[in-house]
């Protein structure tokens, strides 16, 4: 039921008969992304949490991280932490040592013990719905925010108008290639102002778990699989057809 809500909207285009690669981003998309639907069904968050907390929590361990160690941690660590007042009482060794494999602990402790004190503070020990008020939260950019809301809050991110698209280094490296935007993969505050003007709203939360599944699964970093690509006939950076690699371009190389 929920796939049918989040992809009935692109069903409502009509069929991409002559779309390719040189078209404009607003008239690729709608094929793109049921290209990517079909290639990608099980496309969904990998975190694995339970509370909004929790949630929280994993994405900020997330970072500079892979979704299957911090499962791995999470799972002993949800047991240990079951509310923002557990992550202030142990010593700050403690936690940098119970979080220490997902890499850049001291950091990361730094930002968990900062958001559970402003929780306790200003949103009695409960996560905020909003992206206005995710973001006043220590460690928490827009990223971090908006896979929140959607994943925790979905009515409060279809009213929310600071919502937006979360763009990690999966979701800019492939709107980058696509030229869904004209920025490069590091500014994602631009590479997700231009998405939202791309992607039907109803399909924000969606688009990056698709981008994301289909980063690590076939466009690469380094060697993107372009000959296997279901996307690559609307790709403007297809291998394949010889084009120009946008991502690995030189700034301001078309």
């Amino acid at each position: 039921a929920t796939n049918k809500r989040l992809f009935g909207e692109c069903n409502r285009y009509p069929a991409p008969m002559a779309t390719s690669r040189s078209d404009p981003p607003e008239v690729r998309f709608p094929a793109i992304l049921r290209a990517l639907k079909r290639a990608h069904p099980e496309a969904r968050v990998a975190l694995e949490f339970e509370t909004p907390l929790e949630c929280l929590v994993a994405v900020v361990l997330s970072a500079q991280s892979t979704d299957t160690l911090v499962n791995q941690v999470t799972a002993r660590l949800f047991k240990k932490y079951r509310g923002p007042e557990d992550y202030l009482r142990v010593p700050e060794e403690e936690l940098q040592a119970d979080i220490h494999a997902t890499g850049f602990f001291r950091q990361k402790t730094k930002a968990l013990r900062g958001l559970s004190q402003k929780l306790l503070d200003d949103f009695d020990g409960e996560v905020p719905k909003t992206i206005a008020e995710l973001i006043t939260l220590p460690g928490v950019a827009r990223k971090t925010a908006n896979i929140v809301q959607a994943t925790s809050y979905p009515e409060a991110a279809r009213k929310d108008p600071d919502a937006g698209v979360a763009v990690d280094t999966h979701v800019g490296r492939l709107a980058v290639r696509l030229a869904l935007t004209s920025h490069r993969p590091k500014d994602a505050e631009k590479i997700e102002r231009d998405l939202m003007e791309v992607v039907p709203r109803k399909q924000w939360p969606h688009i990056t778990n698709l981008l994301i599944a289909h980063g690590r699964k076939i466009c690469d970093a380094k060697k993107p699989r372009c000959e296997e690509c279901t996307i690559e006939r609307y790709c403007p950076s297809s291998q394949e057809a010889g084009q120009t690699d946008l991502y690995r371009a030189p700034a301001g190389r078309a």
